[in-house]
């Protein structure tokens, strides 16, 4: 990102009219004369002068011939003016807007990348406005608050707690998504995408992540992963952006069984729900519906290990270790995926069949 404050700006330019003044002193001419002379009225004349007009184009031409300097002098004198006091509104404004940046976990933007490195909080301010791509911090409350471009943002995180670093880790996932090319999508591809994806999930190939995004891709589907950030314990999301359904992981807990049940639950919401709503995982906002995360929850309990399969388990009155993996080949998933849902349920202890939960590599 661009660091405008760290670029060189010298410190003062005067408005074009105190030049002026002086070159009319210098050719000992009156405000007056100046005026007849060049056509223009008495009063833009003087208004010049004190420094409350401008300097236009048509201005600078008819000044050539009168004070026999060409017309990009004045033109450059005053579009360096302009530039000066815009620059120094903008840095009002960006004081204004570092109460508003401390609100963000910034250190741990600055340690995973998202954010230069800066000294000052006027600095991280500006980078922080550069990563939202807005001008002043009232521009963010608009968007993620208050639902000024609710076509592109569709819930308010106006009472999310942690709200800065929630809408942080979603703007992270976009700026991500943007670099992504995926196929037009398709809802079929992307349901007859699923049996694949739940034998990568049960083989667990060392590079799944990039098989997984693979095939979505090809069903018009995009998926990132973007670690959590502190004050954001997140595990999912899934919005639309533009006709695009993205899926934005975290691989929180590094669980491999948290990991496919959080991608299946963000898969049903794209393929149940439709495109007007964003849904984020262990996050409570405002518009959150909970039948629809039930319906989720219950499509992705029918991708990693269903009902049926939970109950024919169960029908054990011990279960061994090695009953486990039979069962894992029997209903095409993953060891990891029925120790966790058995962990879950509170029939195993979290240190039974721990040698399964294995973490997802994601690069």
């Amino acid at each position: 990102m661009a660091n405008i404050i760290n670029k060189y700006n010298p410190q003062t330019f005067f408005h074009p009219g105190e030049t002026l003044a002086e070159k009319l002193q210098e050719m000992c001419m009156g405000p007056k004369e100046f005026a007849v002379r060049t056509g223009k009225p008495e009063k833009t004349v003087f208004a010049i002068l004190k420094g409350k007009s401008s300097i236009t184009a048509d201005m600078a031409v008819q000044f050539e011939n009168v004070l026999k300097i060409p017309a990009h002098f004045w033109l450059n004198m005053q579009r360096n003016y302009d530039e000066f006091v815009a620059r120094k509104e903008r840095l009002e404004l960006l004081n204004q807007s570092t109460q508003w940046a401390r609100n963000f976990p910034i250190a741990d933007m600055q340690k995973k990348g998202w954010l230069p490195v800066r000294t000052t909080i006027e600095e991280k301010t500006a980078e922080l406005l550069a990563f939202f791509s807005l001008s002043s911090h009232t521009g963010w409350e608009d968007y993620y608050c208050k639902q000024q471009l609710k076509v592109a943002f569709r819930i308010s995180l106006s009472h999310t707690k942690e709200c800065h670093a929630v809408s942080a880790w979603l703007r992270k996932g976009d700026l991500q998504a943007a670099e992504l090319n995926a196929q037009p999508y398709i809802e079929k591809k992307f349901k007859d995408s699923l049996p694949v994806i739940k034998k990568i999930m049960a083989k667990h190939p060392k590079d799944l992540f990039k098989q997984l995004q693979t095939i979505c891709f090809d069903a018009g589907v995009k998926v990132v992963h973007t670690s959590c950030i502190k004050k954001a314990p997140i595990n999912g999301s899934t919005r639309w952006l533009n006709d695009t359904p993205l899926i934005q992981l975290t691989g929180r807990y590094n669980r491999y069984d948290i990991f496919w049940v959080t991608f299946f639950h963000e898969a049903g919401h794209i393929l149940l729900h439709g495109k007007k709503e964003i849904f984020m995982e262990d996050v409570d906002y405002s518009d959150k519906d909970l039948q629809k995360e039930k319906e989720a929850d219950e499509f992705a309990i029918k991708w990693t290990l269903s009902k049926d399969e939970e109950k024919e388990i169960l029908q054990r009155k011990v279960i061994k270790v090695g009953e486990v993996v039979e069962f894992s080949k029997k209903f095409n998933t993953h060891p990891a995926i029925i120790i966790g849902r058995l962990q879950h349920e509170k029939v195993i202890p979290f240190t039974f069949g721990k040698q399964f939960i294995e973490p997802v590599e994601f690069e």
